[in-house]
């Protein structure tokens, strides 16, 4: 007679830990931030007002990003300035899909196990920025630490095409950190993009709540390899938000080693929370803080800042570099950098 068989052994459960985005990793973000924040539903102070967007060029450039299957952060981050960078002749894609395999507690990508692959959508980007006559498109990505070369190949695709489709327009690129790798970085510094862009996001001391995944000090290392590796023609940037609970000095301090590591471009705005499921905003910034550093910031020695309330890393990118044509809407004239 054959042994009973032996029972199966199961594993204790695991405590479920939330990779909630206004939680990571079951923290308690309060710790961090402060048990005194905004509550999500609020009235906002009246600097945030702006005219939702709606006008001809608008709706004709939403159809045609809609047309050719195309993401643009514009969009898909819910950008306030939308309307009015559109009229400028200006517009941030995203290329390598919309969604990112990592969870930014301030984000409002989605997040999950990326399956975008296709190899037109250089062609198909840059078609559309020929035919919306941009004078300055930026592309950026997801994080696509899933792809072997971090998504590069798709940068040097979307360069190519562009010089090739809309030779006049002038070419940002807002990359990720590749992870600190230096060969995805060179791929795409090698084909001379006019402006490399990378964010901080948020000062050193909140990377663990808002950026898990990625680290200050290698974030500063891709900037300064990219001036490097740029060899002066490429002009580096970066963007930080407020209103996580960092301090004025906290801010200073990190435009002083942006400064160090090479950045000549500088944004900073106000974090505004997309939903609850997101970090919290400890306070709203006065446009008069938003001055005073953009004074400090100037003082370090970057070439151009631009600091606000409703400042996004790509607003206004158009008067943040020369340039050789004007705007084409209604608002292009507005303190545009290529006149006077």
């Amino acid at each position: 007679m054959s042994p009973p068989p032996a029972a199966t052994e199961t594993a204790p459960e695991r405590e479920h830990v939330t990779r909630s985005r206004k939680n990571p990793g079951g923290m308690d973000v309060l710790k961090v931030l402060g048990p005194d924040v905004r509550p999500l539903r609020e009235r906002k102070p009246p600097w945030f007002k702006v005219p939702p967007p709606g006008g001809q060029r608008y709706r004709e450039l939403t159809e045609l990003i809609k047309s050719e299957n195309l993401h643009t952060v514009c969009q898909e981050a819910a950008c306030p300035n939308v309307g009015e960078c559109w009229e400028r002749g200006t517009a941030t894609f995203m290329i390598l899909g919309d969604t990112c395999t990592r969870r930014c507690g301030f984000c409002n990508v989605q997040t999950g196990k990326p399956t975008w692959n296709d190899p037109l959508e250089p062609a198909r980007v840059a078609r559309s920025i020929a035919r919306m006559g941009l004078r300055h498109a930026v592309i950026t990505s997801v994080d696509r630490d899933d792809l072997p070369d971090k998504g590069a190949s798709a940068f040097v695709g979307v360069i190519r095409q562009v010089r090739r489709q809309a030779p006049e327009c002038q070419i940002e690129v807002l990359t990720p950190d590749f992870q600190g790798q230096e060969m995805p970085l060179a791929k795409v510094i090698a084909e001379r993009p006019d402006v490399f862009n990378h964010n901080v996001e948020v000062v050193p001391r909140l990377y663990r709540i808002a950026r898990r995944g990625s680290e200050f000090q290698r974030s500063c290392r891709v900037l300064r390899l990219a001036g490097e590796m740029g060899d002066g023609e490429v002009v580096t940037k970066s963007g930080l938000m407020v209103g996580l609970g960092e301090t004025h000095d906290e801010l200073l301090d990190t435009f002083a080693t942006l400064r160090k590591h090479g950045v000549g471009v500088l944004t900073v705005g106000q974090y505004l929370r997309p939903s609850e499921r997101h970090l919290p905003v400890v306070r709203y910034w006065h446009p008069d803080e938003f001055a005073a550093l953009e004074r400090a910031a100037y003082e370090l020695g970057f070439d151009h800042v631009a600091a606000g309330p409703l400042v996004r890393s790509s607003y206004h990118a158009d008067q943040h570099v020369p340039q050789a044509r004007p705007g084409v809407g209604p608002l292009a004239g507005v303190g545009d950098a290529s006149r006077g």
